[in-house]
């Protein structure tokens, strides 16, 4: 099996971006451009409140850790964990468990991911929460079979079964993302509803065409020019 190397790793959190969108990927990781909106802004002040990482506390047999460092040399991809549960096995029979420093008996690891809206039609923030345990069980060399996301717009956690299914979707991702990413390309616009809710899209032009993007790009360095 292949490894990618530090300078190959790519930010574990635009996996949800590529999914969305690979055009909003592209031109966030691969063209390095960013606009705030008031979606984003919104989902920036929820993660700072989750990723404390002076914070670790225990609740009953619960451990809690905030903003824990991800990695993951098989994936090719690094990022934070918002929060990571490791719940105290009770179950004499639990195969994927593992001893924490500092800690007695057996734990089993349990990714949260937090956004700021509502739960989606589609599968944008599992495959996040999804690499995100992959990660983790490259790193604490344990089996991840489930975990959770955090809704802030509804205060409800969703339990995440971690299937073959959708690991298999954040393989096939993460390796359409390395390809683009070393070709240095990025996808042609396509106009859909979810545009209207993005906070690139007065860079992105969706419902531009090819033509006229042509123009607009030889017309904006006209006038900005020195």
């Amino acid at each position: 099996m292949n490894f990618y190397t530090e300078d190959e790793l790519l930010s574990l959190s635009g996996i949800q971006h590529y999914s969305f969108c690979p055009r909003q990927w592209a031109l966030i990781h691969v063209e390095q451009q960013w606009e705030e909106n008031v979606l984003t802004y919104e989902g920036t002040q929820m993660h700072r409140r989750a990723d404390d990482p002076f914070i670790s506390e225990t609740r009953g047999d619960v451990l809690i850790t905030r903003a824990l460092p991800l990695v993951s040399y098989m994936l090719g991809i690094y990022g934070v964990a918002d929060v990571v549960e490791f719940h105290a096995v009770i179950d004499p029979l639990e195969k994927n468990k593992i001893k924490l420093p500092r800690h007695r008996g057996w734990w089993v690891p349990f990714p949260v991911e937090y956004k700021r809206g509502k739960p989606k039609a589609d599968d944008w923030d599992e495959v996040q929460l999804c690499a995100q345990a992959l990660a983790l069980e490259e790193m604490l060399n344990v089996r991840v079979e489930e975990g959770a996301l955090f809704y802030g717009e509804r205060e409800r956690r969703v339990q995440v079964k971690l299937t073959a299914g959708l690991r298999e979707r954040v393989d096939s991702l993460l390796a359409d993302m390395h390809m683009l990413f070393d070709q240095g390309k990025t996808p042609r616009a396509k106009f859909a509803a979810r545009c209207n809710n993005c906070s690139l899209v007065d860079m992105c032009l969706p419902k531009m065409k090819v033509d006229d993007s042509a123009n607009y790009l030889e017309d904006y360095l006209a006038n900005n020019s020195d």
